[in-house]
């Protein structure tokens, strides 16, 4: 925090900084104004800024990639500028809490921005697509680091009454990501300057990693940095996410179906090194009988499932609905936007029971715009169903947001020592870029189901990812017992 900050911190066992408790009924507010006044905006924007790079550059990107091909060519490569992308920001994604422990909010994040940066710049500057991925890979380094911090640094910059909305407001950017990124990378791909798109990203993230020097706490006095890598937990996790990534660039048939059964044999192993070893990715309590952490994190896993039904929609809006190539990009955000919009109301619940509510009843939402957009399918769809596809995606997307912020501030409550929680909130990051691993392999798979049929190929992905989804209200209700906080 700055030194002007009236909120005072309090050794923590992690030696990081904590506000002390509140004071008076005027500390109490916990309200958006309070959340980007002068003592807490700088760490605001930080947290969002870093969260909102991440998500953006992933649909950048893809909008950029055909004119980057035919500039520098490397057409074979072309599944592995994403997969080289997602591998690195999961391996970072998993060293959060321990790069937090031993360098601090601020240095931590300067290290994110900056290493973001300078991938960014040797992409511009790439003269091969080999060149290029090597870019990639170091940008979703930086990339992986900023969007864990994004929710491990909450406990740690705002006071607890605050945690709400900076858990909705760091999980809004990724919905922002989704709506900014493709239509500025549209502009750049169409201005054919994709050099300088990332040049813009360079300079983005260089401005907020001089404002996290500023802003945030320094290193902590007496961290874990001492703690053993979990090696067998990030071979294994790592190993995963590139096959799941891969599945999805193999002919499609049994060679999809064995990278996705060996990815999930990976990820049993990952369940099983993590249970027995000595260091962790997630926090040992995950694997606790009777503690609810590992709840939450299956149940944002279902989140990122319904969320992945955005990649295909775009195509079906245009082959089905005869949308142009930007109507239906603006289709496919649909689910961003309700996830956005309604995360706005969801953060001023005041009621415990409200909360419990949304958290609960957030899967069923999802699961039932899923489907009604599954029933409303057809070819040639009319103008009025087009409207109701977008209606039925809004409303299956706030059922992510009324809950979303709640069960992030569930995992960051979840245990009272300062550096399990802060691994605790890092671990939801992690979690989604594994779904997300995961769930676009499976997407692919179902929609190649369909064969020539773009509409029967619509058909088994939306019914096939809501039948996941209903799995939520089960991880959901679980999720709400009494953690034990030991």
């Amino acid at each position: 925090m700055t030194d002007s900050s009236p909120a005072e911190t309090v050794s923590t066992p992690s030696g990081q900084g904590r506000h002390a408790p509140d004071a008076g009924p005027a500390a109490s507010s916990g309200g958006w104004g309070e959340l980007f006044s002068r003592q807490f905006a700088a760490q605001a924007s930080i947290l969002a800024g870093g969260v909102a790079l991440y998500a953006m550059n992933l649909y950048f990107t893809a909008a950029l990639l055909p004119s980057i091909v035919e500039d520098i060519g490397g057409a074979r490569y072309y599944a592995w500028v994403a997969t080289g992308f997602l591998i690195a920001a999961v391996i970072a994604a998993m060293l959060v809490s321990r790069l937090l422990a031993r360098l601090g909010p601020s240095r931590a994040y300067l290290t994110g921005f900056l290493v973001f940066a300078a991938g960014a710049g040797l992409t511009a500057a790439s003269p091969s697509m080999e060149v290029l991925i090597a870019g990639r890979i170091v940008q979703g380094l930086g990339g992986g680091l900023m969007a864990g911090l994004g929710y491990a640094v909450i406990r740690t910059a705002f006071p607890e009454r605050l945690w709400t909305r900076a858990a909705g407001l760091v999980s809004a950017m990724w919905g922002v990501g989704t709506l900014v990124g493709p239509s500025l990378g549209g502009l750049f791909a169409e201005l054919g300057l994709w050099r300088g798109a990332y040049v813009l990203l360079l300079a983005a993230a260089v401005v907020p990693a001089e404002l996290a020097r500023r802003s945030l706490p320094g290193p902590p006095g007496q961290g874990r940095s001492g703690e053993p890598l979990p090696l067998a937990s990030l071979l294994l996790l790592t190993l995963a996410a590139a096959v799941f990534s891969i599945s999805s660039a193999v002919p499609r048939g049994w060679a999809t179906a064995l990278c996705i059964v060996l990815g999930l044999a990976l990820l049993a192993g990952f369940v099983r090194a993590e249970r027995r070893g000595a260091a962790t990715v997630l926090p040992k309590l995950t694997y606790r009988r009777g503690n609810h952490l590992k709840w939450i994190y299956l149940t944002v896993a279902v989140y990122c499932t319904g969320v992945m039904t955005e990649t295909f929609i775009p195509l079906f809006g245009q082959e089905l609905g005869g949308l142009s190539p930007l109507a239906a990009g603006f289709l496919g955000a649909t689910v961003s936007a309700g996830w956005t919009s309604a995360q706005l109301f969801s953060v001023t619940m005041g009621s415990e029971r409200a909360r419990e509510l949304a958290i609960r009843l957030g899967p069923a939402v999802l699961t039932a715009g899923l489907l009604a957009y599954g029933l409303l399918q057809t070819g040639s769809a009319s103008g009025v169903r087009v409207l109701l596809w977008a209606v039925v995606l809004v409303a299956g997307g706030a059922g992510i947001g009324v809950a979303f912020p709640h069960l992030s501030v569930t995992a960051m409550r979840s245990t009272d020592d300062e550096a399990e929680g802060a691994k605790a909130a890092a671990g939801l990051n992690t979690t989604q870029l594994i779904a997300f691993s995961v769930s676009s392999a499976l997407a692919g798979t179902l929609v190649s189901m369909g064969g020539e049929s773009t509409l029967d190929g619509a058909r088994y992905l939306v019914f096939g990812l809501g039948a996941l989804t209903v799995f939520g209200t089960v991880t959901a209700a679980m999720s709400l017992r009494r953690p034990d906080r030991r």
